[in-house]
């Protein structure tokens, strides 16, 4: 009888492989487990980071346009050098097609990554183009980073923050799973298709911040990382989150969509919100940081945790 295939979680292959590639090197400042790495340069340090985006698995070609396929897979990079506090400047692009795809549908997917660029003030400069049999885009974008705010900075005693409310993305992930659309639906499909990342206020909130992170794969995974991180607890105050000015629109869509809000919040990804930690900073306050470890719902319901790959 074949043995059950093994289960493993991205943090557990993410920690181990970090040991497999831990070497002594005085440039590295930041190494492998934060959203991006940070090495020493004589002028100032440069933050690096890479993410991939499969066909079907990030995006579907019969969702999507090409140029949204492409702002999204930059977007993901763009906001990891902000989490961050680093500025971007350049972009490495590297691509499977299937052979089959037009021309001009290809130009799209450049037209997408050089919107997303250009946002930000950076540049694509290089790359690499290949066969496959699903389409990949992978992108490294490389910044600057005077002063990096890591995950492992929060402290007990700060208040936790988000520049937006999340859960948009998920909420338009789910309006297209079941075919829904129309009015405020179709602005959460947008978010889905190719999000707003709130690029200025991540630079805002570096400036002050004790730790931070883009929750690409939802407030309770990446939160819970912050908190592993930092040898702490993340109290999450539902009451807090249903102040937000836009939670109403939120609840309402997750009410037309078949889904508890809370899920889409806690639990959904892909928007690139940042969350922080620290002291009177000017966004949107979510709940404290206290002694202990993980993170704690209050007044919010059970949930499933987020994207895990």
């Amino acid at each position: 009888m074949a043995s059950e295939k093994a289960r493993w979680s991205e943090r557990e292959l993410i920690f181990n492989i970090s040991e497999i590639f831990a070497e002594a090197n005085s440039d590295l400042l930041v190494g492998i487990g934060d959203d991006a790495a940070v090495v020493a340069r004589p002028d100032a340090p440069v933050v690096v980071t890479t993410d991939m985006a499969v066909e079907d698995v990030h995006f579907k070609v019969n969702w999507s346009s090409a140029q949204e396929i492409g702002r999204k897979v930059a977007a993901a990079n763009l906001a990891d050098i902000y989490a961050m506090g680093g500025k971007p400047k350049y972009l490495t692009v590297a691509m499977a097609a299937t052979g089959n795809e037009e021309l001009e549908w290809m130009l799209d997917i450049a037209r997408g990554i050089a919107h997303e660029a250009h946002l930000v003030g950076a540049q694509v400069i290089g790359g690499d183009l290949t066969k496959g049999e699903k389409i990949v885009i992978s992108i490294t974008a490389i910044g600057d980073c005077k002063n990096a705010i890591l995950r492992s900075g929060a402290k007990v005693g700060d208040s936790i923050y988000v520049t937006t409310l999340p859960g948009w993305s998920a909420a338009g992930l789910i309006a297209l799973q079941k075919n829904i659309s129309g009015g405020a639906v179709d602005f959460a499909i947008s978010e889905h298709r190719a999000p707003s990342v709130d690029y200025d206020n991540g630079i805002e909130m570096a400036k002050k911040a004790n730790a931070m992170c883009d929750v690409s794969d939802s407030v309770f995974i990446q939160g819970g990382q912050l908190a592993e991180s930092s040898g702490v607890k993340l109290e999450i105050d539902g009451e807090l989150i249903s102040a937000h000015p836009d939670f109403a629109d939120l609840e309402k869509i997750a009410a037309r969509v078949g889904v508890d809000v809370w899920q889409l919040i806690i639990g959904g990804g892909e928007d690139h919100a940042f969350l922080a930690t620290g002291i009177d900073l000017p966004f949107f306050k979510i709940g404290t940081v206290v002694a202990g470890n993980g993170i704690e719902l209050k007044k919010i319901s059970a949930i499933q945790p987020g994207w895990d790959h």
